[in-house]
């Protein structure tokens, strides 16, 4: 048998075997447990975190594109000057090509008024997205026998009280004049003030509540530009397909204009999401700390139990290094046999949830979400795994020397030269 299969071996004993106090028994259940329970939890805390994160990122990306063309310097451009737009827009890969001029403006309805941001695009690429997603109450149209048509958000809808049994009421849009003069003596002159009818109010979502949608036209007309746009919003078959796509475009556009992704577009709420996730994930895992820590209690008792056997092993002619290796392999099958059924019950717990939903979220008709959503993530498994076996080892390492140590004011064991 060779030397390194002597330690090994005992603690595969040791662990398995019947203690003479029923006391070593019960701690080393208790430091198993305490490290099941640890990587269980993190396990099914990260993967709720997961599906709240892909929940909240699959409300805001309804009416966002997968990838975002903006200007590196200004507010505006002038895509017909490039060609390379023209390959943009009869690239397969993409399902939606559409521009968009957006500015703020101010909204007034009876008297009451209110700042929202106005987006300009073309009928035909607001129909290519989910009406249901998008389109709280109303008709899905901004332009009709040429007529145009607003769909405002919630927000302004409630804020300028315009009624939403009937839409046949229109608003005021008020935005300021390139060539104003100062010198004007009714401001009003100052302004391009145009009427439109409220066709629609969208969804309660963060991105839509103080959004104002209208024709491409109608908003080159108000905001004073005949052939400059905002950004160009490219929405892709494949959503895999966005991150090669992306460095190609941005590539044949060059420095002059700015690709961005959906978390370059939104920053904030990216990294708002992934902090919290990170942060519940440190905080567990300290407290998982606390539990790997009931190893060094399981070692101590287990080194004082079998102080006999190191004195025949001592005779034997085992070392000091070899009895520390017996209990840190101990501590360490301990951390294993723990964060194996922690991973294993994890996964059972969630994949339970994902099927049967028997958590939630006790919300009233009109809720967002009714279940819990949970979207389980390899490396997320990978990452806790690693990071319990890894903690469970230091801990084994320094508890299997401080422990041996004390053992030896007993019994004096041999050091290796």
């Amino acid at each position: 048998m060779k030397k390194i299969s002597v330690p090994l071996f005992f603690a595969l004993r040791y662990l398995f075997s019947k203690k003479s106090v029923n006391a070593i028994n019960i701690i080393s259940l208790i430091s198993i447990v305490g490290i099941f329970v640890s990587t269980a939890a993190l396990v099914i805390v990260l993967s709720f975190y997961n599906g709240m994160e892909k929940f909240i990122l699959s409300m805001n990306s309804t009416f966002s594109p997968d990838l975002r063309i903006e200007a590196t310097k200004g507010k505006t451009f002038d895509p017909s000057t490039n060609k390379i737009f023209q390959e943009i827009a009869q690239n397969n890969k993409i399902a939606n090509y559409s521009e968009a001029l957006e500015d703020k403006v101010l909204i007034q309805h009876e008297g009451k008024q209110i700042v929202g941001q106005l987006k300009g695009i073309t009928q035909e690429s607001l129909s290519k997205q989910s009406k249901q997603h998008i389109l709280h109450i109303g008709s899905f149209e901004i332009e009709a026998d040429s007529v145009p048509y607003a769909l405002i958000g919630p927000q302004i809808q409630t804020n300028l009280q315009v009624p939403i049994s009937e839409f046949i009421n229109t608003v005021d849009l008020f935005f300021p004049r390139k060539e104003s003069s100062v010198n004007n003596l009714n401001p009003l002159e100052d302004f391009n003030i145009r009427q439109v009818a409220v066709n629609g109010v969208l969804t309660f979502e963060p991105e839509f509540q103080n959004l104002v949608i209208l024709p491409l036209s109608f908003a080159r007309d108000i905001l004073g530009e005949d052939k400059a746009i905002s950004a160009v919003e490219l929405f892709v078959n494949n959503p895999a397909d966005s991150y090669l796509l992306q460095k190609d475009i941005q590539k044949k556009l060059g420095e002059e204009f700015n690709v961005k992704n959906r978390e370059q577009q939104n920053p904030t709420l990216y990294k708002t999401i992934k902090s919290e996730k990170w942060i519940v994930f440190f905080i567990l895992t300290f407290i998982g700390i606390i539990a790997i820590f009931n190893i060094i209690g399981s070692l101590t008792m287990l080194v004082i139990d079998k102080k006999e056997d190191m004195k025949i092993l001592q005779h034997i002619g085992a070392n000091k290094s070899t009895i520390e290796k017996i209990f840190f392999y101990e501590g360490i099958m301990i951390a294993f046999i723990g964060s194996s059924i922690g991973i294993l019950i994890g996964y059972i717990f969630c994949l339970l949830q994902d099927t049967y939903g028997f958590i939630r979220t006790n919300n009233v008709n009109g809720g967002f979400i009714d279940v819990y959503p949970v979207d389980m993530r390899t490396q997320d498994f990978i990452l806790v795994f690693f990071t319990i076996t890894t903690l469970s080892i230091i801990v084994s390492y320094f508890s299997s020397k401080l422990s041996v140590r004390e053992i030896g004011n007993i019994t004096i064991l041999k050091s290796e030269e």
